[in-house]
């Protein structure tokens, strides 16, 4: 007996010693910069060079003799991307990484439902957790300057207030989980053309008020753990290694804390990525830009060339001190974090989030009641219809394959026509109408003007006997068409979707028209189609989603995050020719400085076609006079505005109120309204709620160029509620003291 009380003090006393022994950085209840600080101190030189540079395609190193654990990163942001072998991108040929794939973000941003936008970001990172990766690439809130832009679907849209307030709930519900978010692409990367060489010229205005205020939202609202640089030029110095942007804008302005990681082969040069604020350079091979498999990760820029600097003392300790802190910081808050979710896949709360974002996400562009029924065509009323007849590709094209590193290998997908033939059985009939060849990230399939004719000429066949035609068409990921490195050609449907829709629409006047896709595109069949969905890409559930929309179990919410013209040279960057876009001897000018989207459009009075902000309901709302709490402000004040909206149509339904203001008398030009602030409120037939939206100055700013700083001058000011943009619905007039 005595023997074992002395075990077991002498245990007690060995654990207790073991613990006052236990590195201040193992502790995970430690402070997060005690922690930072005492690894630091622990790692020589090498150890702190190695933690910044890939040591594969998607990890980092940590470090092994301290037991600090690697970086798994991974693509986003739909989902986590299918696992690649270590050191190439061929298939590694898991049978256990098939996901959910999510709905794109520019569908997320057409939700305007922040509420939506907390449960993407909580149900992504599940998978991303479940899977072992601590940082997602992704989400992404590079503006939409252009309907061309190959890679728009992975953004947000064009306006950097939507997109701000958008993605800072998906970050957050995303790092909560222990899960970095990964913002990209920092910043201007609003062209896939020349995306590696090509050099931005854009006003000082521009990009404080347009392109970089969904950034900061991100950093400083959100707590953003890592940013990724782009790979587009700036000031004719690459993003990933720009002094300007990412020490003196984001680090020191904004106060990020956490590390920049390197879009891949982003870095080219030592010295600029070391003094140029580059925290962990990734690259596409061994060596970051070429297939010389020779080479190893030890070749990358701020792998043993800026280790050589350091020990020659041509750059300061306290450069890659700071490097290393904000490494380790990122490893210490998902990697090394005790409180990790551990996540699932493939749940089913995950096909119900899908789901939801889709159907909140899917936009009624068009609804006009047809003539001969007198009633429109949405929602379908299946006892009307006898023979349904649903053409085209993308009834069932899976959207999720292609387009870059946004590709994604999914589990379970739900296809439109396996929806439809659900929901409507036997009446359903199909014709494909035409074909895009197979999903290639790098070059165009060439096809076959025969089998192009035959299938076109089968679906107008079948077109004669339907009374009621589903086209379900747009763009997909296809090289040339959504998809990264490459813009598209034109701004029409490709594959001679335009002349198909419109013959089909000469044989059948109820015809509904139903397009994916992340970008704007041309509608010229416009005036013969009744109704008009734009689904985005819809994930997994696309199929689901939209069956419960067409058929109106849910009835459509989604607005338009961009702005739809009538023909591509009513946006703005095309009045000024291929210097504007995509540039001129690697050189772009934005000459359009801040009217970018709906900011052109309604200053210069041009009529889109669909207004940004544009959504219809199968119910209607009717808003009331909007009352202000003052007719005056004081520069450290703020008014109240509210408005009754209440919903006048028999059945339930959700509505965005949007709230736009305009300076009326302005020293310098300025559109004549800009979005700051918008709610997304449910209302069931008859039921009215008061919507009230709060704002100070900081909504009535603009940057001066003349003192570099951001102004409100006194004078009259407009607040325009509206159910879209050019939707007003109600204005009030207050001054600024």
């Amino acid at each position: 007996m005595k023997k074992q009380v002395l075990f077991a003090v002498a245990l007690t006393i060995g654990m207790a010693s073991h613990a006052q022994k236990t590195p201040v950085y193992l502790n995970p209840d430690a402070p997060l910069e005690s922690r930072v600080q005492d690894a630091l101190r622990r790692m020589t030189t090498h150890e702190k060079v190695q933690i910044l540079h890939a040591q594969s395609k998607f990890t980092s190193p940590g470090v092994p003799r301290l037991g600090i654990r690697e970086l798994h990163h991974s693509d986003g942001p739909h989902g986590v991307r299918a696992e690649v072998d270590w050191n190439s991108w061929g298939s590694a040929n898991w049978t256990n990484d098939s996901i959910v794939a999510f709905p794109s973000l520019t569908c997320l941003a057409a939700t305007w439902n922040k509420d939506i936008s907390r449960i993407y970001g909580n149900a992504i990172s599940e998978e991303f957790a479940f899977r072992g990766k601590d940082i997602l690439l992704g989400p992404g809130t590079t503006i939409a300057r252009l309907p061309l832009n190959g890679r728009s679907f992975e953004y947000m849209g064009e306006d950097p207030y939507l997109a701000g307030e958008m993605v800072v709930p998906y970050i957050q519900a995303a790092q909560e989980n222990g899960v970095a978010c990964c913002l990209k692409h920092f910043f201007l990367n609003n062209q896939e053309t020349d995306r590696f060489t090509v050099n931005v010229n854009v006003s000082e205005r521009a990009v404080n008020e347009i392109y970089l205020p969904a950034f900061k939202k991100a950093v400083q609202k959100a707590n953003l753990w890592t940013i990724m640089g782009s790979y587009n030029l700036w000031n004719n110095v690459h993003c990933c290694q720009n002094d300007s942007l990412l020490n003196k804008i984001l680090k020191k302005q904004w106060g990020f804390d956490g590390a920049v990681v390197s879009d891949w082969g982003g870095v080219t040069d030592t010295w600029q990525a070391a003094l140029g604020g580059m925290d962990i350079e990734m690259g596409s091979f061994t060596n970051g830009k070429t297939e010389d498999h020779s080479m190893g990760y030890n070749t990358y820029n701020l792998a043993d060339p800026f280790e050589k600097l350091i020990n020659e003392g041509k750059i300061p300790m306290e450069v890659l001190n700071d490097k290393a802190a904000r490494v380790l910081r990122t490893i210490f808050r998902t990697s090394m974090n005790s409180q990790k979710a551990i996540g699932s896949q493939c749940s089913e709360a995950h096909y119900d989030a899908c789901r939801a974002i889709g159907e909140e996400g899917i936009v009624l562009l068009k609804n006009a009641v047809v003539k001969k029924s007198k009633s429109a065509l949405l929602p379908i009323d299946g006892t009307k219809y006898q023979r349904i007849l649903v053409v085209g590709e993308n009834a069932t094209r899976n959207l999720s394959e292609g387009g870059g590193s946004s590709e994604l290998k999914t589990k379970c997908d739900i296809m439109p026509l396996e929806a439809l033939i659900a929901l409507y059985g036997d009446k359903i009939d199909y014709a494909q109408g035409y074909y895009s060849g197979r999903p290639m990230y790098d070059k165009v399939e060439e096809l076959d003007p025969a089998k192009q004719k035959a299938l076109r000429d089968e679906a107008l066949e079948k077109a004669k006997t339907a009374d009621l035609i589903i086209f379900i068409g747009g763009l997909n990921k296809n090289t040339k068409q959504d998809c990264e490195a490459n813009d598209r050609e034109d701004y029409h449907l490709s594959f001679g979707q335009d002349a198909l829709i419109s013959d089909l629409a000469k044989i059948q006047k109820n015809i509904i028209v139903v397009t994916f896709g992340g970008n704007a595109y041309a509608t010229p069949w416009i005036e013969q189609v009744p109704s008009l969905l734009h689904c985005w890409y819809l994930g997994s559930m696309s199929g689901e989603a939209l069956g419960n929309v067409l058929s109106g179990k849910v009835n459509p919410s989604g607005k338009l995050p961009v702005t739809f013209a009538k023909k591509l040279d009513d946006y703005a960057y095309f009045q000024y020719g291929q210097e504007a876009y995509p540039g001129v001897d690697k050189q772009v000018y934005y000459k359009e400085s801040i009217y970018v989207g709906y900011r052109h459009f309604n200053t210069k009075k041009i009529q889109p076609q669909f207004a940004f902000g544009h959504g219809l309901s199968y119910t209607t709302f009717k808003y009331g006079k909007p009352v202000l709490s003052s007719k005056e402000m004081v520069s450290d004040g703020r008014i109240t505005v509210t408005v009754p909206v209440t919903n006048t149509g028999k059945v339930s339904g959700k509505e965005v109120v949007q709230l736009y203001i305009g300076d009326v008398e302005c020293s310098v030009d300025r559109p004549l309204k800009e979005l700051k602030g918008f709610r997304k409120i449910a209302l069931s037939p008859g039921e009215t709620k008061n919507v009230t939206f709060t704002f100070t100055n900081h909504s009535l700013r603009f940057f001066d160029e003349n003192t570099h700083s951001w102004i409100a001058e006194s004078g009259k000011f407009k607040v325009y509620i509206c159910s879209s943009e050019t939707d007003v619905r109600g204005v009030a007039e207050f001054e600024l003291k």
